[in-house]
């Protein structure tokens, strides 16, 4: 009767990777909708539903003069600033920095592929990319670790580490300094499978932490779970210098819904992966 006991735990083995896939999918789908539902613009979207749709007239002017006032914060460039000054962590001069780190792990979320065009396209954050491969050709570090796999519910083939590094190499870059991760889809599998690649080809650090400032705390604290240590190498900033002039103080910058939306979506997160145990 023993002999039955391999296959039983087989089975087992199978049944909970299944449902690990499963639970992983129902994630992935509701962190989507989640970032949909605590965006700026859709509260003040909701907030004229409600003002067009309610018969009371005094719960009616309530929500107008909440959705104004909704809509002048989350577009005061003065007040946006000052927020993502205190949350960012504070970007670094590159002369700071020693030349001697093992790789510059790059984080993902800054390109898609135009399935028009068959070729990649960078967003804003495409920084992370082009400040890494700078301190690359400067001698700052000697490889590039890019991580990231498909982030897409419509393509989920597309694996964004795979079309950086095709990118690299079509301009240049050496094949043996670009490494890549492409299995995750968000900063705790980031962390994850980057943990696997490092330990597979036995790279000890130190190494360069290259992302956003405002996804640095997140990032760090997730590699940190894996036992990373990491540099803080800040870039893409959303926070400048404070200014006093009347566009920045006054004057409505539908902008700065954008990046009130990154902010959120970031906070929100970082709440999602303590609970989780992620951080």
């Amino acid at each position: 009767m023993f002999h039955k006991y391999p296959i039983y735990l087989c089975v087992l083995k199978k049944d909970l990777i299944f449902k690990h896939s499963i639970f992983s999918v129902m994630f992935f789908w509701l962190s989507k909708i989640l970032s949909f539902l605590i965006a700026p613009l859709t509260w003040i979207f909701l907030g004229l539903l409600a003002v067009l749709f309610f018969k009371n007239q005094k719960l009616k002017k309530r929500f107008l003069v909440g959705t104004i006032i909704f809509f002048l914060i989350f577009t005061n460039s003065f007040v946006t600033n000052l927020v993502m000054h205190a949350w960012e962590v504070p970007a670094i001069p590159r002369q700071a920095l020693e030349k001697n780190y093992e790789a510059a792990i790059v984080l993902g979320g800054l390109s898609f592929w135009d399935h028009t065009l068959d070729r990649i396209q960078f967003s804003r954050s495409s920084d992370r990319v082009f400040q890494a491969l700078e301190l690359y050709h400067l001698g700052y570090v000697k490889k590039l670790i890019i991580v990231g796999g498909s982030g897409s519910i419509v393509y989920p083939e597309d694996k964004e580490s795979i079309e950086i590094r095709d990118y690299l190499l079509a301009i240049g870059t050496k094949k043996e300094d670009i490494i890549i991760e492409d299995q995750s889809r968000n900063t705790h599998e980031n962390a994850k499978y980057t943990k696997a690649v490092i330990d597979s080809l036995g790279l000890k650090g130190p190494f360069l932490m290259v992302t956003s400032g405002f996804h640095m705390k997140r990032a760090q604290l997730c590699f940190k779970k894996f036992e990373i240590a990491t540099t803080a190498y800040s870039v893409d900033r959303y926070s400048g210098e404070t200014r006093y002039e009347p566009d920045k103080t006054i004057i409505p910058n539908t902008a700065c819904i954008q990046t009130w939306d990154v902010l959120i979506h970031e906070l929100f997160g970082l709440v999602v992966y303590y609970f989780r145990g992620y951080i």
